[in-house]
């Protein structure tokens, strides 16, 4: 990897000193996370593990924190299988697979509504163990509408930001 990425440094700075990633913290690295990618704060989602590791539990959006968390034994959670295999994914179909649409659902701005048509999913890693999964989506009416695809670029880029988040993420 070259250079580190410019707003993997300033997530550093952001989230540097402050113990346990929490809403307020986690709206601004996510509010960096959506200008770099050039998606809505509200297509950025920063899941933590749960200390028990049964569930992952939403610190951004935080609306998504109210409505419940993904269970560890869901099948077709994106954010589950990120987790459990310790896996990147990108899909640029996203409402053709089979996934939850609970959250989805729950309507996150006044412009909210549209279906997620293309997400990125990456596991935070601490000494081989996932300790949060940090997934940014492109929303629209139709898969052309939501903006470009995702790709390999776009992982690596999300991988250095996941980087700067092990400290905050592991301190749960």
């Amino acid at each position: 990897m070259g250079a580190p990425l410019g707003v993997a440094r300033v997530i550093a700075e952001m989230v540097k000193d402050k113990g346990p990633l929490d809403a307020a913290v986690g709206n601004q690295v996510a509010g960096a996370i959506a200008k770099h990618f050039k998606v809505k704060p509200d297509e950025v989602a920063i899941l933590r593990m749960s200390p028990t590791g049964k569930q992952l539990e939403f610190i951004v959006p935080e609306k998504l924190g109210k409505v419940g968390t993904i269970p560890m034994t869901s099948t077709n959670a994106l954010a589950v299988r990120t987790a459990r295999d310790k896996r990147t994914e990108f899909v640029n179909n996203f409402t053709a697979a089979a996934h939850p649409t609970v959250f989805e659902a729950v309507k996150l701005s006044k412009e909210g509504g549209d279906p997620i048509q293309k997400i990125i999913s990456i596991p935070v890693l601490a000494e081989g163990k996932t300790v949060g999964v940090i997934q940014v989506s492109r929303k629209g009416k139709t898969t052309g509408a939501a903006g470009p695809d995702f790709g390999p670029k776009d992982v690596e880029e999300l991988n250095q930001i996941a980087t700067t988040l092990v400290p905050c993420l592991k301190a749960s």
